[in-house]
């Protein structure tokens, strides 16, 4: 069992603690307005410790400014936030993360996300990402959106190894092969886009739903924390990110885990990271 209840964490590879469940706020509008703020500070009223941005998402103002009107210790929230594409090589690198730090209003960022895979900046990009974690400026540092294809040729170059990979994942997306090779690595996968945009209507998992006395929703989360994967879903809804939480008093049986994991298509609901 992966997690007992909301604040539970995983140990990454460098011995830093991160929450297996998170809010991720991807798509909050206005984007750093009242919704997000609204969003995340009853998150964290309900229990939940890790917030997942990105420069990209154009909402880190409002998610420090959610944080600190939480009155919760800087400590006692995990922060992620992720490197823009445009933003790739060494020094570009460096004042992005200076930015998003002040957006942020933080001191340092407990993990940094390349966001989408860039061979071509990648030496120089992680080089930056190196220093900015030796400094003490990031607690972690890890990758998105990366396939073997993009790991390996990092780990040729890297004097650190990435800490998490951040990665579309679901029943109708397994990855079975990546998380294998993540797992052998040391690498935490952590699943983006975990309930499919809302595509939970196979059968399968209604009649879990239906087994539990839980929603199809909290099935698939559930199936995310037991194949020992980091979750954020994300949402601005009250409703919503209260249910999400609930499913730490249940565990799916082995039987109905692969029941789940049968479900895979190597399905996408965006497009192939090689190809972004």
């Amino acid at each position: 069992m992966a997690a007992e209840h909301v604040g539970a964490s995983v140990e990454l590879n460098n011995g830093v603690k991160m929450p297996w469940l998170g809010l991720g706020v991807w798509q909050g509008k206005p984007r750093d307005g009242d919704d997000v703020v609204a969003a995340i500070r009853h998150a964290l009223t309900i229990g939940y410790q890790c917030i997942d941005t990105a420069a990209g998402y154009e909402n880190e103002p409002g998610v420090g400014k959610a944080i600190r009107e939480s009155g919760l210790n800087r400590e006692n929230v995990f922060i992620t936030t992720k490197l823009r594409n445009s933003d790739q090589g060494y020094e570009t690198t460096l004042a992005a993360f200076e930015e998003s730090r002040k957006k942020l209003g933080v001191d340092y960022i407990d993990l940094y996300l390349i966001h989408w895979p860039n061979l071509d900046k990648l030496k120089e990009t992680w080089r930056a990402f190196e220093k900015l974690y030796k400094e003490g400026l990031v607690r972690a540092i890890g990758v998105s959106n990366f396939q073997i294809r993009h790991l390996e040729p990092l780990f040729q170059t890297a004097n650190i190894i990435p800490a998490v990979n951040q990665v579309e994942y679901h029943p109708l997306l397994t990855q079975r092969t990546l998380h294998d090779f993540c797992m052998a690595h040391n690498i935490q996968l952590e699943a983006w886009s975990p309930l499919m945009k809302g595509n939970l209507s196979a059968d399968t998992i209604a009649e879990l739903a239906e087994k539990y006395g839980k929603t199809p929703a909290q099935i698939v989360l559930r199936w995310d924390l037991q194949n020992r994967v980091v979750t954020i879903p994300k949402s601005v809804r009250t409703a919503r990110i209260e249910e999400n939480a609930d499913i730490f008093d249940f565990q799916l049986t082995d039987e109905d885990m692969a029941k789940v994991s049968a479900l895979n298509q190597d399905y996408r609901f965006t497009q192939y990271p090689p190809n972004y």
